[in-house]
């Protein structure tokens, strides 16, 4: 992989991700008339959960469904400048003009540890993954080498990320979907790098400590070893990655994919497991599109969840890919159990979710 570092007109960082050979000129100049923008985000402490909120009031300006020739994100041709200053990439990656979290924020918002009203500056980075330069591809179309390009660029940003100072955990994923609430057509995804550990990951580091107390094993190296012995709900199994519906899955199609060997975060993949995933991953985003019988594309959100630096001895690197959809023309809503009580209720038992999801496999 070459990487290749630049500058957009505001001073923001642009990364271009080429594969091996085949890197084309990258020296291209954001000719935009852009000014800076001001970081003004804010995470403030709710005193009753305890969870950390962002507030980026910001942001309501943010691009909102251009049209697909005035798109941000599709490289700059044709007298047409985009965030990509180049009239073509591989995978770009650069930070995002409207972010939730800025690393700037401290010079713009002022810290308050009071009791009921704590604030900090959201001083974290949010960066944008394009992982492609067709406007009309979607990541299921890419070819396995373009998609081990993709793992590599999530790779170096997560190792990047996670060294400046005051991150504690790195969030790459992807949201596919106008029904998700995508503003963008174009593929891409996104990196959060957070100044805190989130809320989910913070449960799961719980029950990994109760589990290592109870039986001095670690969590997920026996929720794989529990999945390949009741391979009921398995999807997709290879030598290197397991991909399967969570037993008690919220969503009505869920798969969480694990490489067999336990590792803490992308960084700590080797180069077999880096090699079987992007097969493994591809088949699973083409059998999502399969599930409903439908031209339509399945909306998705697709979470990388990485151990932060605290917890790297007992959580787990692994893929979380789910759907809102959860039949032909009906959506599933989070409606008063789940938004206000986190109480998730699921339409589609995971066995039968399990069952379709081997049933729409590839072959030939």
């Amino acid at each position: 992989m070459q990487k290749t570092t630049t500058k957009l007109a505001d001073g923001r960082e642009l990364i271009y991700f080429d594969a091996d050979g085949t890197a084309a000129d990258r020296n291209y100049s954001d000719l935009r008339p852009l000014e800076p923008t001001t970081a003004l985000s804010e995470i403030r402490r709710d005193p009753v959960t305890g969870d950390h909120v962002t507030v980026a009031a910001h942001r309501q300006g943010r691009t909102y469904h251009p049209p697909a020739d005035e798109c941000p994100l599709c490289p700059s041709r044709d007298g047409r400048l985009s965030e990509v200053p180049a009239p073509e990439y591989q995978v770009a990656v650069f930070e995002n003009r409207f972010p939730s979290l800025a690393l700037g924020a401290a010079e713009h918002v002022a810290t308050d540890r009071t009791a009921f009203h704590e604030t900090v500056p959201g001083a974290g980075r949010c960066e944008v993954v394009c992982f492609t330069p067709e406007h009309d591809a979607s990541f299921a179309s890419l070819t396995e080498q373009k998609a081990r390009l993709v793992l590599d660029a999530w790779t170096d940003r997560t190792a990047e990320l996670s060294a400046l100072p005051g991150i504690e955990q790195v969030y790459c994923f992807e949201n596919r979907g106008v029904e998700i609430g995508v503003t963008l057509a174009h593929p891409h995804g996104q990196v959060y790098a957070f100044p805190f550990v989130t809320p989910r990951t913070v449960k799961t580091a719980a029950a990994a400590t109760a589990h290592r107390a109870a039986t001095g094993r670690n969590l997920f190296e026996d929720l794989i070893a529990d999945q390949l012995a009741h391979p009921e709900r398995v999807v997709l199994a290879g030598e290197h990655w397991t991909a399967f519906v969570p037993f008690a899955a919220r969503w009505p199609y869920e798969v969480h994919l694990y490489p067999n060997r336990r590792t803490p975060d992308l960084t700590g993949l080797d180069e077999a497991q880096r090699a079987e995933f992007p097969g493994i991953y591809l088949e699973l985003l083409r059998r999502f599109d399969r599930l409903f019988d439908t031209d339509a594309p399945t909306p998705y959100i697709s979470a990388w969840h990485q151990a932060p630096a605290g917890h790297r001895d007992e959580l787990a690197l692994h893929l979380e890919l789910f759907t809102i959809r959860r039949t032909v023309g009906k959506l599933k809503f989070l409606a008063g159990t789940e938004s206000g009580m986190d109480a998730f209720m699921n339409d589609v038992s995971p066995e039968q979710a399990a069952h379709r999801l081997r049933e729409v496999a590839t072959h030939g």
